[in-house]
Formats: C-alpha cells, structure tokens, sequence
C-alpha cells in the first residue's frame, strides 16, 4: 500500500485465513480497501477472485460512506468451514440494514447492492454490537 498507508487505521491480522483491516471514514478508504483485499487475495493465490472482490468492496465501502460514520471494517475469510468460499465483510457503524433498490437508468447511483447481489453466491447483512456487517460469498476456484 505504500503511500497509501496513512489511509489505514489498522491493520488486525492479514496472517492465516483471515485478513482484516479498519478504514477511516474517508473518500480514500474505498481505493485503499479495493488495493488491500486485491493485494491480500494475490497472496493467498486468488488472483481470479481480486478484481471482482475488489469491485464489490468497493462499492459496500462507498454505501458505508455514504451512510454511516466511523471507521468502516473489511474483512476475508477462506476458511474450511466455508468450503470452497470466501466470504467478504464490510462493517460500519449504523444499525440499518442496506436496502436493496431499482435505480431509474438515469441515476448514477443505487446500483451497488444489486451488483452485489448479481455477482456473489449469496450475500446478506448481521447486526453487530455497534452498527452492522454487510456481507458476500464467492466460489473459489478449484
């Protein structure tokens, strides 16, 4: 990440099958997650999963941003417990689940969690002790 460090807040474990990061509430926190889960997934030998993943980040980082304030949570997790899956987290601090939308074709935004929804396997949000994890699933590659 480079100089793109300052962007960080902390970095809690890219060690194992898990890796995560806290992002400030901050415009840059989307091309720094979108950087560090394509970094992290290129490490573990998911290349084929990096861009999609990274897109999808981004686009629940920018939905964060947009609605939430506080530091903003990215986690994966490759795990044998999940199969062949890895799951994606994205933690922020309000409590309102994200509602899914039909954008007219003339609005440039609103549209994210219907990619999210039309790329992952599965996809669903959780409540946390502050706020709420929006999280997605995609296929490893065997």
């Amino acid at each position: 990440m480079g100089s793109l460090a300052w962007e960080v807040i902390g970095v809690i474990d890219t060690e194992g099958d898990c890796a995560e990061w806290t992002f400030p509430a901050h415009p840059g926190a989307v091309r720094t997650a979108r950087g560090a889960v394509r970094d992290q997934l290129r490490d573990w030998g998911l290349d084929s999963l990096a861009d999609l993943s990274a897109l999808l980040v981004s686009e629940l980082v920018t939905n964060a941003l947009r609605h939430a304030t506080g530091p903003i949570g990215v986690r994966l997790v490759r795990s044998a417990d999940l199969g062949t899956t890895l799951r994606v987290e994205v933690s922020d601090s309000l409590p309102d689940p994200p509602r899914e939308r039909v954008a007219r074709p003339d609005e440039e935004s609103g549209r994210g969690l219907q990619l999210v929804a039309n790329s992952s396997r599965r996809w669903g949000t959780r409540p946390a002790d502050s706020g709420k994890t929006v999280w997605f699933e995609l296929a490893v590659p065997t």
